[in-house]
């Protein structure tokens, strides 16, 4: 095998050449999209992609849905273009209405390989649909009811570390770091409930398993790519799958992610003897993992089972997409919990303003804010609502051909006022409780018309794990504690590093922030 710098210069050649051709190709052919509005681009090179990630996350497309509506053309590399789209009826069409035909992008898969290895998230076409079937079940809402006892012992180990660390301090006050401490309580309620395993994260910060909870993974490994990362990511389009893989495995910046991956790998494997044994003695549990392997064993196809990888890939893609999702989002809740000053521990008490904030904040702060599909054959996009173009026709629908990218942007669309009002640019739990607020006729995602669970084919099977899981967390907190500003706060800013985290300002190699001055509530007077 070649030297890894060797590698990465042929490849660049290589891709180079396809890019001459293409270009040649692109300069002397018409783009079909030649009459949609969108913005300009300042690169060449990057076109608007780089915009995309080196703002503070979904500001560029707030504006550009502002500016131009929900269907946007956008430059990316070398001239060529993709759509950005956040009409409902569209997205409903590409991710709800057919099947396979519009795919991930194969940066996005390798992405997902990174993170997870080859299971759901990284699979496509057959493999996909192998596995989910077998997956599904163990995350139904029948199955969804036992979690709750599981998420409640975390939350509460979770209160009473905090009432310990408060307890020994003058001020009976702590600033804490919000994310580091809602990762721990993630993981740990992802552990029990779906391996029925601890992890001790919440208890133990130096637990054989602290690594999977590093704040600084997404950021160090995906936060603010350079021109050049964002480069090389489009640069991989072209050249053959085995060649990236090889590269991204051996690439020094992916190192930190390499090791958490070792370490979540290894706990795959001890995880899978442990869960096979139990169910060889039929000592079956409800934990998502005893469903999995159980089902799997019991397939009567061999062709059906998931191999061995897949499985460790599974575990990875739980932890990965289970654990760092749920407890940015957490984060986030309390942040804005604390900046309305209507949420109190009284109110939360009713459940529908529970779960008004819960999807108010999933709504504002979408851990995944951008999707991508690729079409992998010709295809015609319906529109909610008529587009108009740079010569003044009116589009009732749009005509995309094969090979067409379009990226949706969850963060805009979940601030569509189309969809969520007036003031959907706005954190406001009442529009879940007022009549009329959301516009009727919508039917987009698994979760309240919201994009943030995806949906379709690849929605994410674990969203009522999540719903619940924030629940939990949030009126557990709120019950014991309260959240007051720290002078870091004007600095946080939304920076999407593959997920959208929690940052300050200038010190992203810091990882996911979130600082907050943490007090006890006051007690009811008996």
């Amino acid at each position: 095998m070649l030297p890894y710098s060797t590698m990465v210069l042929t490849t660049t050649l290589l891709a180079g050449i396809v890019f001459l051709v293409l270009l040649t190709y692109k300069v002397t052919k018409r783009s079909p999209f030649w009459n949609i509005r969108g913005p300009k681009s300042h690169s060449f090179v990057i076109g608007n992609i780089w915009e995309v990630f080196h703002r503070p996350t979904g500001q560029s497309e707030f504006e550009w849905q502002d500016t131009y509506g929900a269907v946007i053309r956008l430059k990316a590399s070398f001239g060529s273009e993709q759509l950005m789209i956040t009409d409902h009826k569209a997205l409903q069409h590409i991710f709800q209405e057919t099947d396979y035909r519009w795919r991930k992008s194969k940066s996005r898969r390798e992405l997902s390989r990174l993170t997870s290895g080859r299971g759901l998230a990284w699979a496509d076409g057959d493999s996909h649909r192998r596995q989910r079937r077998l997956m599904v079940p163990a995350f139904g809402a029948p199955e969804a009811k036992h979690f709750l006892p599981y998420f409640l012992e975390c939350a509460n180990t979770l209160v009473s570390r905090w009432t310990d660390i408060l307890s020994i301090s003058p001020q009976q006050s702590e600033i804490l770091n919000i994310p580091e401490w809602t990762t721990r309580f993630a993981l740990d309620a992802l552990g029990q409930a779906a391996f029925d395993y601890d992890f001790g994260a919440i208890k133990n910060q130096d637990s054989d398993h602290s690594g999977l909870h590093s704040k600084k993974l997404s950021a160090k490994t995906f936060g603010i790519p350079t021109k050049g990362n964002l480069l090389t990511f489009e640069l991989f389009r072209y050249v053959p799958s085995w060649v990236v893989e090889y590269l991204n495995d051996h690439n020094p910046k992916f190192a930190l992610l390499h090791r958490v991956a070792q370490v979540a790998t290894n706990t795959a494997k001890d995880l899978i003897a442990m869960k096979s044994i139990a169910v060889m003695e039929n000592k079956n549990k409800k934990d998502v993992m005893s469903i999995l392997v159980k089902a799997n064993m019991d397939s009567q196809n061999p062709n059906a089972r998931l191999t061995e990888e897949e499985i460790w890939a599974t575990i990875r893609v739980l932890i990965f997409a289970g654990h760092e999702t749920s407890a940015n989002t957490a984060a986030w809740m309390l942040l804005m919990g604390h900046e309305d000053g209507q949420i109190t521990v009284q109110d939360l008490e009713s459940m529908p303003l529970l779960n008004a904030v819960v999807k108010e904040t999933l709504r504002v702060h979408p851990t995944n804010p951008l999707m991508s599909r690729t079409s992998v054959e010709d295809d015609i996009l319906p529109l909610s609502k008529p587009i108009t173009t740079t010569t003044g026709e009116l589009l009732q629908e749009l005509l995309v051909p094969k090979g067409t990218t379009v990226l949706a942007s969850v963060a805009a669309y979940n601030r569509n006022t189309d969809v969520f009002g007036e003031d959907a640019s706005e954190f406001n739990p009442d529009r879940w409780l007022e009549p009329g607020h959301i516009a009727s006729g919508v039917s987009f995602g698994v979760y309240a018309n919201l994009a943030t669970f995806s949906a379709g084919i690849r929605s994410c099977i674990g969203w009522r794990f999540a719903v619940l899981e924030l629940q939990t967390i949030l009126y557990e907190l709120l019950r014991n504690f309260e959240f007051s500003a720290t002078p870091e706060l004007d600095n946080v800013q939304r920076v999407t590093a593959f997920i959208m985290i929690p940052a300050i300002e200038g010190e992203l190699e810091k990882g996911s922030r979130m600082p907050l001055k943490v007090t006890f509530a006051p007690k009811d007077e008996e």
